[in-house]
């Protein structure tokens, strides 16, 4: 059934972390399912949902943003199960969705000295692949998913820009400064593949999203590749992006999203505090 789902979420233009993550929720659903009531139904059930939400809440204590994460991927797998006849009716209302305070901190947690020595790391390491991918992740604010998708057709170094696929196959123009450049470029020294893929390794055409995040943790334990996508947005802003100017360039569908990069981080906001 989660294979199905899998094909439904794809065509709906969901990203290979979102599916992973839906998928691993109904897991868990049905893991639940099967331990309260001997074997997971075959539809879901409003009056299950209820109940997995109070589980949710008074057992194991998740907070109302992770169950809202759940209702989403329940919600989702609801409506597959709609489209393809297998259910008639909604088991998720709007009403089930915990209410959650908008975060005021920016999600922004390292600095642009914690990023640069990042890159000397890496740069000190001779991988020239792996410079040009942190590179480019910390001053495009490019998403893994799309660092991995990116084809040679699609970087045009003369230019200075790329065109990027994101989120339900948006195209969107993101513009690169000098040391993405050169960094680029000397990879690009390099590399020999027929394949259209810009980032290859040794045995495929085509890096996976897990091992991006295998170059990172080798480097790093704490910088990840979203991590460096939220100091882009953060460190745009300071550098004079207007919040439009952000929204565009991370491909962000919503100027919320990006306003929270506007706001000073959890640290600072600690700092203010103990001045009162």
């Amino acid at each position: 059934m989660l294979k199905q789902f899998s094909k439904y979420l794809q065509r709906q233009g969901k990203s290979s972390r979102t599916i992973s993550a839906y998928c691993r929720v109904m897991t868990l659903y049905f893991k639940w399912c099967e331990e309260t009531f001997g074997e997971p139904p075959a539809q879901i059930y409003r009056a299950n949902v209820l109940e997995y939400i109070s589980y949710m809440r008074n057992l194991k204590n998740y907070s109302h943003k992770t169950i809202n994460h759940h209702l989403s991927s329940l919600r989702c797998y609801c409506d597959w199960l709609i489209e393809t006849g297998q259910q008639t009716e909604a088991a998720v209302l709007p009403s089930d969705f915990m209410k959650v305070q908008t975060q005021y901190a920016s999600p922004c947690t390292v600095t642009k000295k914690d990023v640069e020595a990042f890159r000397q790391r890496i740069l000190e390491s001779g991988s020239k692949r792996d410079y040009a991918i942190v590179t480019l992740c910390a001053y495009t604010g490019i998403r893994r998913d799309e660092c991995v998708n990116l084809k040679l057709s699609q970087v045009d170094l003369t230019s200075k820009e790329i065109r990027v696929t994101g989120k339900g196959d948006k195209q969107r123009l993101v513009y690169l400064n000098d040391k993405t450049v050169h960094a680029l470029r000397e990879y690009l020294k390099e590399r020999q593949s027929a394949s259209p893929f810009l980032f290859i390794s040794r045995q495929s055409e085509k890096l996976t999203p897990s091992r991006i995040n295998q170059i990172f943790n080798r480097y790093s334990d704490t910088i990840t590749p979203h991590k460096l996508r939220h100091f882009f947005c953060s460190h745009a802003l300071e550098s004079g992006y207007s919040i439009h100017e952000v929204a565009n360039q991370a491909g962000h569908s919503n100027v919320q999203t990006t306003l929270i990069y506007a706001n000073p981080t959890a640290q600072a906001m600690k700092e203010k505090a103990n001045k009162l």
